[in-house]
């Protein structure tokens, strides 16, 4: 099928979705989607076919909304399709498994910028490609007459590669915590943005594109992780969740927390000090940097790039996390936090 050329040069004001039309704007997005190393049939057909070797398919979707998840005059497009596919490719190493694949929607009012959604591709693929993965589908719709926003939902395929998948209901009594990545620099540059300040980079670059440890999640299954998870609503949120499903207590060490993420002292000091805040709280209850907490069982040998934060107790009937023997609620007052981490529609 021959595709419409555009009727205006790229960079141009009028060069939008409406006036390139649907299939001219797919050609785009499709140049820079990359290659899925998965993939028997790519992007163009009525759907994609890829290569299982597992014969288990790992899936799971997110759907980030402008103005929610984020915002277009903090982000690049870039930023946004790096951000939009780390959300999932981390919820796929927290099975145990490597992302194989994206599918795309989005839904985008019609004077969007084609070079914008060129970039919001070229930041998916980039995520993707040193895992072997790419997009290999998705859909275009024009969003509603009386809305602005884009809305983006990624859904990524994967595979485990013959290992157990990790849920989150495994953790038994006596199993160490222990955590792959870092947190609170994304609530951290968060907090700098919504103040109108651009620096400390570091921190603001981890809220635009954070860094999951993706290889960290095989490895902890490989190592025999009984749970894990990726830290996207807050720490003591997502581990709230391995308790529940667990019927466990997860208690934290807040000096292994602080040795593992305030050590040496940085940004987060460093923004802390000039907002009044306490760094301690971005890193119990800020979401989105995707680290990965696990739990493995006693004299377990962690693999590396995994630091231990705490231990598993039995849960009784009151499963939930704590620090040093705090209820978390407690916790999180004492820091001057909010809440224990992000709750939608709350």
């Amino acid at each position: 099928m021959t595709r419409p050329r555009p009727l205006v040069p790229r960079g141009d004001p009028a060069d939008t979705v409406k006036v390139v039309g649907e299939f001219g704007v797919i050609g785009r997005v499709l140049a820079q989607a990359g290659t899925a190393r998965a993939a028997q049939v790519g992007p163009g057909d009525d759907a994609a076919v890829l290569w299982t070797s597992d014969g288990r398919v790992v899936a799971t979707t997110d759907v980030l909304v402008e103005g929610r998840h984020f915002r277009r005059d903090w982000s690049s497009a870039e930023d946004i399709g790096r951000k939009a596919a780390a959300a999932n490719l981390a919820d796929v190493a927290a099975m145990g498994g490597v992302t194989t694949a994206l599918l795309v929607g989005l839904a985008c009012p019609p004077d969007t910028q084609t070079s914008w959604l060129e970039g919001l591709a070229a930041g998916l693929a980039e995520e993707c490609a040193p895992l072997g993965a790419a997009v290999v589908g998705g859909d275009l719709v024009a969003a509603a007459a009386d809305s602005a926003s884009v809305v983006l939902s990624v859904t990524a395929l994967g595979d485990l590669g013959g290992r157990t998948a990790v849920l989150r209901s495994g953790a038994r009594p006596g199993d160490v915590v222990a955590l792959a990545g870092r947190l609170g620099w994304s609530a951290c540059g968060l907090a700098v943005l919504r103040r109108g300040f651009s620096s400390p980079v570091a921190v603001v670059s981890a809220h635009r594109r954070p860094t999951p440890p993706y290889a960290a999640g095989p490895g902890a299954a490989d190592a025999g992780a009984t749970a894990m998870c990726d830290v996207s609503d807050g720490l003591l949120a997502d581990l709230g969740h391995i308790a529940a499903d667990s019927r466990v207590v997860i208690d934290l060490d807040r000096a292994a927390l602080v040795r593992a993420c305030l050590e040496p002292a940085g940004p987060l000091q460093q923004v802390g000090s000039a907002l009044g805040v306490d760094p301690l709280s971005w890193v119990l209850t800020g979401g989105e940097d995707h680290a990965l907490v696990a739990t493995f069982p006693p004299r377990t040998a962690l693999p590396v790039g995994w630091v231990p934060i705490g231990e598993v107790r039995k849960g009784g009937r009151t499963p939930g996390v704590s620090v040093n023997g705090e209820p978390a609620g407690d916790v999180v007052a004492a820091v001057g936090a909010e809440g224990a981490g992000h709750v939608h529609f709350g």
